[in-house]
């Protein structure tokens, strides 16, 4: 690889992008992990503990579900470490509940992160990378956008209709350099399914062939698959990483 591309992860002090951040800072990418507005202190709390780990990541504030801040946001990486060569649309939120309960705006708030964010950002960073002719975008879906799950059609809707962007827009960056995929987590052990009651865990782990959770490390080196130089031949693809909880 060529000296320091520039790596943007969002939702990047999460569970999952922490471990997609510290492989791709292994691999050599300027790394910079967006977090919302909000998490000032998180973040920068994050930025510490991964500095005492040896990390050199920069974090960056930015609301994944405004255009507007997206716009801000891309341009204060470009001013700091140069225009975005990768991109990591890894913020995720969920509402869940059946479609009976479900109120506006459970499903808009979903929508807007999960989904119309991977349009905000990428937007504003699509044109650079074609004028580069180089750029890595990966999406992190999920299986359940494959599947569908009882409880989650916003969340479902939004995890398609990710792949449905990394189709479409694969096919355009395809000439230029740029190459679009997804991939698509089963169940991971973060903070999040480590919190849940334990017969709900056992239940969840007992319907996965391989009978575990992936580790968060197994997504980020999915991920590092898809950005490295040498698979640039790989665009439109859904990699699936769920231990065989969904064979399509």
């Amino acid at each position: 690889m060529t000296a320091a591309r520039v790596a943007l992860i969002t939702g990047g002090i999460g569970g999952i992008g922490t471990a997609i951040c510290q492989r791709l800072a292994v691999d050599g990418y300027r790394v910079v992990a967006n977090h919302h507005p909000s998490e000032q202190e998180a973040a920068l709390s994050w930025k510490n503990d991964q500095a005492g780990l040896g990390f050199d990541i920069d974090t960056i504030a930015g609301d994944v579900a405004s255009f507007e801040d997206c716009q801000r946001m891309i341009a204060e990486v470009k001013e700091r470490h140069g225009p975005v060569a990768v991109l990591v649309n890894c913020a995720g939120i969920t509402r869940d509940k059946t479609f009976k309960k479900m109120d506006a705006d459970a499903w808009h708030a979903v929508i807007d992160v999960n989904l119309n964010s991977v349009f905000n950002v990428t937007r504003n960073v699509w044109e650079g990378m074609l004028e580069a002719g180089f750029g890595r975008i990966v999406n992190i879906s999920s299986v359940n956008g494959q599947r569908g799950q009882f409880g989650q059609t916003n969340y479902s809707t939004a995890k398609a209709g990710m792949h449905g962007f990394t189709m479409a827009l694969a096919q355009e960056g395809a000439a230029k350099g740029v190459t679009v995929n997804t991939v698509s987590p089963g169940y991971v052990e973060t903070a999040m399914t480590l919190a849940m009651r334990d017969d709900v865990r056992d239940a969840i782990i007992s319907g996965v062939p391989m009978r575990r959770m992936a580790k968060p490390e197994e997504i980020a080196s999915a991920v590092a698959f898809l950005v490295a130089d040498a698979n640039g031949y790989v665009t439109g693809a859904n990699l699936p990483v769920n231990g065989g909880l969904f064979m399509h």
